[in-house]
C-alpha cells in the first residue's frame, strides 16, 4: 500500500541499477564467458532504462583483454550516460587493469578497495616461436600466400625485424588511444608523471587514489547509501537465464547456440571454450600477481 501511494504521488525511493563487468574482455565466439559488446549491450541498455535511476553503478573485476571490446563497451556506457543525463559510478573489486581500467574510466567517479589492483595502462602482445622445434622434428612448413606480409609474425618462421616494427607501430597506436582516453576522463586528477602512469605498471587501490587514477576507497552499498540515503534501492541488472539454467549474456557458459545445436555437441564445445577462456583469464590475472 505504501509503495502504491508513493507511485501515485510521484514519491519513491531512489534507485541505482548495478552492472557487473567481470572477467576477461574478448569478442563473443560461441558459448564464451567473459565481457563483450554483444553480451553486455542489452544489459547496459536495460540499466539506463530503469525509471528514476539516480545513477548507474559499474562493479568491475577484470584483468583486461581486447582493446576493441573495451572501447565499444565504454562508448555505449558514456553515450547513454550523456543521452539520459545519468551519472556513472565505477566500483573496482579485485582488479581493473588494462582493458579493465578502460572500463573503469566510463565512471564519472572511480571507487576502489584499498587492495584492488589498478592500472596497467599499456598494450601487450605475446606468443611463442617454434622454428627450432619443427626443425628438430624434421617438419617442413609449407605456406603459400598472395601478399608478402600475409604470414607476418608466423610462429613457425624466424622473426622479421620489419614485422616486429609493424607490430610495435600498431601497439603504439592503441596505447595512444588508451592514454588519450585516460587524460580525457581523469584530467587534472592525475598527479604523477605520464611516463610512470602510462608505463604499463599497476598499483594497489590505495596508491591509485594517490596517483589520481581513482577517486576514493569505498564499498558500493556504503557509498550509495551515503550518497542517496539509506532507502536507496540497489538493483542488479542481469540477463535472461538459458534453458540450462545458466546466465546468458556476459556471464553464462552457454549462449543461444544451446537452443539450435545438438545439446551434447553444444555442451562439449562450451566446456572446451570455457576452459580455454578461463586459462587465458588466469594467465592475465597471474601476470598481475592475483
Amino acid at each position: 500500500m505504501i509503495k502504491f501511494f508513493k507511485k501515485l504521488f510521484g514519491k519513491s525511493d531512489p534507485v541505482v541499477p548495478v552492472l557487473r563487468l567481470s572477467g576477461m574482455i574478448a569478442a563473443s565466439s560461441g558459448p564464451r564467458r567473459g565481457l563483450s559488446m554483444a553480451g553486455m549491450a542489452p544489459l547496459i541498455d536495460k540499466a539506463f532504462e530503469v525509471k528514476g535511476a539516480k545513477a548507474v553503478a559499474l562493479v568491475i573485476n577484470s584483468p583486461g583483454g581486447s582493446p576493441v571490446q573495451s572501447s565499444l563497451i565504454y562508448d555505449r556506457i558514456r553515450y547513454l550516460s550523456r543521452e539520459k543525463d545519468i551519472p556513472v559510478l565505477a566500483f573496482v573489486e579485485d582488479v581493473a587493469a588494462s582493458g579493465g581500467y578502460w572500463l573503469a574510466c566510463a565512471g564519472d567517479e572511480i571507487y576502489v578497495n584499498a587492495s584492488s589492483v589498478v592500472g596497467s595502462i599499456g598494450v601487450v602482445s605475446a606468443g611463442f616461436g617454434f622454428v627450432d622445434a619443427i626443425e628438430k622434428l624434421g617438419v617442413t612448413r609449407r605456406v603459400y600466400t598472395a601478399g608478402k606480409r600475409k604470414v607476418m609474425l608466423d610462429p613457425f618462421q624466424p622473426e622479421n625485424e620489419g614485422d616486429i616494427d609493424h607490430l610495435k607501430t600498431l601497439q603504439k597506436d592503441i596505447h595512444d588511444q588508451f592514454t588519450a582516453l585516460v587524460r580525457h576522463r581523469r584530467g587534472s586528477k592525475l598527479t604523477a608523471p605520464e611516463d610512470d602512469l602510462f608505463s604499463g605498471a599497476f598499483w594497489t587501490g590505495l596508491k591509485a587514489v594517490e596517483l589520481g587514477l581513482a577517486d576514493k576507497t569505498g564499498e558500493i552499498r556504503q557509498v550509495l547509501k551515503e550518497r542517496f540515503g539509506d532507502k536507496v534501492q540497489i538493483k542488479l541488472v542481469e540477463g535472461k537465464k538459458s534453458m540450462l539454467g545458466l546466465g546468458g549474456g556476459a556471464s553464462g557458459v552457454f549462449g543461444k547456440a544451446a537452443l539450435s545445436q545438438d545439446m551434447s555437441d553444444t555442451f562439449a564445445d562450451a566446456v572446451i571454450d570455457s576452459a580455454i577462456h578461463r586459462a587465458n583469464e588466469m594467465s592475465l590475472r597471474q601476470r598481475l600477481g592475483l
